[in-house]
């Protein structure tokens, strides 16, 4: 990944943060047939491994898992908080006027080996894992044990586990801190005036990120 100084988040606390807020994962590996990607939501163990292991599970009839090429590293990207950001929002379109749009984002990347998993016990854990989680904030939580026990066993043959141990973990927070102060705040108050959760998250991310230490100077990037 493109990694300006400015823009990496190398804090693995934050990155894994980023993974909990937005677990669908875009699963990237390398087989006979080339590359193959898939979205699919995964958890994270981060006691693991050092820097945390990532698990999910694959329909069996997806042709992905049988198709791996063990010498290569699978990718899992995670995308987080994105928006357009317009020059329009800028201080410095008013004093000189070159300026130009750009994209602002919050993603992580992880590579790992992949190992492919059959055990039942294993795919019953992960999957109630994954429903828990996401079920927890619900009043009245649906858990795997509310299905029928011959339904469910039916379902768990239908599926296969995948674990990643995260050996490279990258984390790129693209906030404008490329930008003067003046033009920051700018883009900080104009996201906050959307009415769409991403901006406003985004917003939050801008005023909170800050500027760098040594500013780069600006460009379109």
């Amino acid at each position: 990944m493109y990694q300006p100084p400015h823009f990496r988040e190398d804090r693995l606390d934050i990155q894994h943060a980023l993974i909990r807020a937005h677990p669908l994962g875009l699963l990237v590996t390398v087989g006979t047939t080339g590359l193959v990607a898939n979205p699919i939501p995964f958890t994270l163990d981060e006691s693991a491994s050092p820097q945390g292991t990532l698990r999910a599970h694959l329909s069996r009839a997806n042709p992905q898992w049988r198709d791996v090429d063990p010498a290569q590293e699978a990718l899992v990207v995670f995308q987080g908080t994105e928006t357009y950001i317009t020059p329009s929002w800028y201080e410095s379109k008013r004093q000189h006027g070159k300026v130009v749009p750009t994209w602002n984002y919050a993603i992580v990347q992880a590579r790992g080996p992949m190992r492919i998993i059959e055990d039942p016990a294993w795919l019953l854990t992960q999957v109630t894992r994954l429903t828990a989680t996401h079920e927890a904030a619900r009043p009245e939580p649906w858990t795997v044990g509310d299905a029928p026990p011959d339904f469910l066993t039916a379902q768990m043959k239908g599926i296969v586990g995948v674990e990643i141990e995260i050996a490279r973990i990258e984390g790129k927070w693209k906030v404008s801190q490329n930008r003067p102060e003046a033009d920051r705040r700018g883009v900080a108050a104009g996201l906050r005036e959307s009415a769409t959760d991403d901006d406003r998250q985004m917003a939050a991310l801008v005023e909170a990120q800050g500027a760098p230490a040594s500013p780069p100077p600006t460009k379109w990037d």
